[in-house]
């Protein structure tokens, strides 16, 4: 899913770095074919592999980059600011209107609206409020990462956490955000050279044949974190196995995919601005297609009909991503709200409080 970073979005272009919008971009299309390829997969074992692929990495490229520029993030009025309206304003007129949308898509006359209890895509988003806020403490302890794992191996431990903010999936999720808080530009640097680039293609060939092995043996409702371990009917010291096995997976195949990003200046990297316009967007589009249940359609459970899936999807979540599309839907994605908040103390506005 799409970082909305500490910057509101509206810096120039030099001030943007162009690596990190196409990495983004480029995680957005992944995430929205992902989508598209739900109701297929049933009956392609290859298209269930893909999937399974790419579930395993685009999430935490997402999560680790969100957390990369959330390194400097603490509670001044500035921050807090552009977390209201970056995060909280965007969680709850999103939250309502998939709740009202998919009254009508799933057929649910009654369904409530919960703020408590994220609906679809909006789990990203109450994740990162929790996230963000806790960013100053993993920053102040001396081994946030190892700290983070074990709060995700203890949330897969316990089936009692509720719904509430989607709770287990941002605790499972957690230690890819703080993996993202220890980074440097150096690390990227590294991930980025010859060496890793060439290494990449190997790692990936063999994560996909072994998705295509794991497909029939694994469930992979274990990408989506959002369960305890017990409700895979399997012993509860499942859950601190696979939290380790998946961060190992899933940081490796999300530094090969880093390693491939382009660092210049593409025709996309504009985009790279707007992919959480093209995140809570898309959604609609895909609950209205199920709705109408287009996946019914033999061709599209055909090779070529799958292709074109992908790239009917890809163009769609691009079109989102534009600028006329971020203008019309800025009030909700990126609102101003000046009139809600004090004026900044002056020399806040100089002291870099934001990274």
């Amino acid at each position: 899913m799409p970082v909305p970073a500490p910057r509101t979005g509206h810096e120039p272009p030099a001030h943007r770095d162009a690596f990190f919008d196409n990495a983004k971009y480029l995680a957005i299309v992944l995430v929205a074919m992902g989508h598209a390829w739900e109701p297929l997969r049933s009956e392609s074992r290859a298209l269930s592999a893909l999937y399974m692929f790419v579930y395993t990495f685009h999430m935490p490229a997402f999560i680790v980059v969100s957390g990369y520029f959330s390194r400097t993030f603490v509670a001044s009025p500035r921050n807090i600011r552009r977390l209201v309206t970056g995060v909280v304003v965007p969680y709850v007129l999103f939250e309502t209107a998939y709740t009202w949308f998919t009254r009508w898509t799933d057929g649910v006359p009654g369904r409530p609206v919960s703020l408590l209890d994220p609906l679809y895509l909006t789990w990203f988003l109450a994740a990162l409020l929790i996230w963000r806020l806790t960013a100053p403490v993993f920053r102040s302890v001396r081994h946030p990462l190892p700290l983070a794992l074990g709060v995700a191996a203890l949330a897969t431990l316990s089936p009692s956490i509720g719904k509430d903010l989607d709770l287990q999936r941002t605790l499972q999720f957690l230690p890819y955000f703080v993996l993202g808080l220890c980074l440097r530009p150096e690390h990227f640097r590294l991930v980025r050279s010859r060496r890793v680039r060439a290494l990449a293609v190997p790692v990936f060939a063999g994560a996909l044949a072994f998705a295509y092995w794991a497909v029939p043996r694994v469930d992979n409702a274990w990408l989506f974190h959002r369960s305890a371990a017990v409700a895979f009917g399997v012993p509860a010291w499942y859950g601190p196995v696979m939290t380790m096995a998946l961060f190992g997976c899933s940081v490796t195949l999300t530094a090969c995919f880093f390693s491939w990003v382009p660092g210049r200046r593409l025709w996309f990297t504009t985009l790279g601005a707007g992919t959480l316009y093209g995140y809570l967007l898309h959604g609609f589009f895909v609950q209205a297609a199920n709705h109408w249940h287009w996946s019914d359609h033999r061709w599209s459970h055909t090779v070529v009909g799958g292709i074109t899936v992908s790239v009917i999807v890809a163009a769609l979540v691009t079109a989102l991503c534009t600028p006329p599309v971020r203008r019309v839907f800025r009030f909700a994605v990126e609102p101003r709200m000046d009139w809600a908040f004090r004026p900044a103390p002056l020399e806040s506005r100089y002291r870099g409080d934001a990274p």
